[in-house]
């Protein structure tokens, strides 16, 4: 009797190189680890002590599936601090971490057969999902301009077919760091409205934003109350009718990676579905770690300013010692936490981040990780101590060296 086979759809999701590459270094001894996009900065002490006592109070019973009413309006009042838009707590869905918000939206939107466009270099979390759905992720290279990266219209057009329903972008990037304008937003907005399309950004790094092309905080239509920049939101632009949907999540902002809490906001016919099949996947996020949330937003301002201060540091450090080697082409990272150097003489990426780790021990993420247009570069995480950053730094540097050469 023959035994029967995995889904097709499971099967064409390929293993993340990230993790290939993390795999071996857990293997190894004193690695110095960039390839996660994670920061070792702690959880604040405020949002422990929420979750502990609402442990204590017994939180720990089943929430709506759509998350906690609270929760929800901490999350509409934030949205309206930062971003002067009124968002009625019934347009947002909360989820256990960003991942799982991702998932849940494009279930919601993506059949087998439908196809998605995905402007890559992007997280690959995101078309691999897409294919888990029995759709295809059609990743479109951006275009360079100057030090920038931005959208290719015209590739955006020639991927288009009649089984196109999605259009999926990350601002700020991983791993790029690249931040659309309020211009780019403007006509991927106008993109997706004149085909029809469902508009999926993913905005969890807004908070991790060096100012750039973008508005500042308290600039543009905000009112205040908060401190640091802000990247530009696509909830400035579009109506509450639009076919937009808008993944963040705590993990970034607040530390909180391994607590699983994020949100996503869209129109209310969207949400409401979004919210009754998120019982058959997760249910909820779990309830006491929700109240945490509402703690992160009530206390986290000055923590989240201090971190993007330090953030800022470590990549102008970073991105320094870098641009002093002839053979690397960085482009300006404008938010998030990463650097994404394009390599002269590199052709596997893969290979080439391997070498590095087992010659230098410094483990980075392959830019073939990252889709269409991330081959011959690396990405680096900037997010870990400068006590791991210095030395990791001047050994990739001297390993790139060997390849094009320092600069005179």
């Amino acid at each position: 009797m023959p035994s029967p086979s995995l889904a097709p759809s499971a099967e064409r999701v390929p293993a993340s190189r990230i993790r290939a590459l993390a795999d071996v270094a857990f293997g190894m001894e004193d690695v110095l680890s960039l390839q996660f996009g994670e920061s070792t900065l702690p959880t604040p002490p405020y949002v422990i002590e929420a979750v502990n006592r609402a442990a204590e109070e017994g939180w720990t019973y089943y929430s709506p599936n759509q998350g906690l009413p609270s929760l929800r309006v901490a999350i509409a009042n934030l949205i309206a601090r930062l971003h002067a838009v009124e968002i009625d707590p019934s347009e947002i869905q909360v989820n256990s971490g960003g991942v799982q918000a991702l998932n849940l939206a494009i279930k919601c939107v993506i059949d087998p057969g439908d196809e998605a466009i995905v402007l890559s270099p992007n997280w690959p979390n995101g078309s691999a999902m897409i294919e888990m759905c029995g759709g295809r992720a059609v990743e479109v290279p951006m275009a360079r301009a100057g030090q920038r990266f931005t959208p290719d219209v015209e590739a955006m057009e020639s991927a288009l077919t009649p089984r196109t329903r999605l259009l999926l972008y990350a601002s700020p990037s991983n791993p790029l760091g690249w931040t659309a304008t309020v211009a780019e937003q403007q006509m991927l907005l106008d993109f997706a409205r004149q085909h029809g399309l469902w508009l999926l950004t993913d905005e969890v790094y807004e908070r991790i934003y060096y100012g750039g092309r973008g508005a500042a905080v308290g600039e543009g239509g905000g009112t205040g109350g908060h401190s640091g920049q802000l990247a530009p939101s696509i909830l400035k632009l579009c109506t509450r009718e639009d076919a937009v949907i808008v993944v963040n999540s705590f993990s970034k902002t607040y530390c909180m990676t391994g607590w699983r809490l994020g949100w996503m906001v869209s129109r209310p016919d969207f949400v409401q579905k979004a919210a009754q099949l998120n019982e058959f996947i997760v249910s909820h996020a779990p309830t006491m770690i929700q109240r945490g949330g509402e703690a992160a937003i009530a206390h986290g301002e000055d923590d989240i300013a201090a971190m993007v201060e330090e953030f800022q540091e470590r990549r102008d450090f970073c991105a320094g010692m870098l641009r002093e080697v002839a053979s690397v082409n960085l482009p300006e990272p404008e938010g998030a936490f990463y650097l994404f150097p394009q390599l002269k003489g590199v052709d596997d990426s893969y290979q080439f981040a391997l070498d590095l780790l087992r010659k230098k021990h410094v483990a980075v993420a392959p830019g073939s990780a990252f889709g269409n247009g991330g081959e011959g570069s690396i990405r680096i995480c900037y997010a870990p101590s400068m006590d791991v950053l210095k030395p990791a730094m001047e050994r990739i540097c001297e390993f790139i060296a060997s390849y094009g050469g320092k600069k005179e």
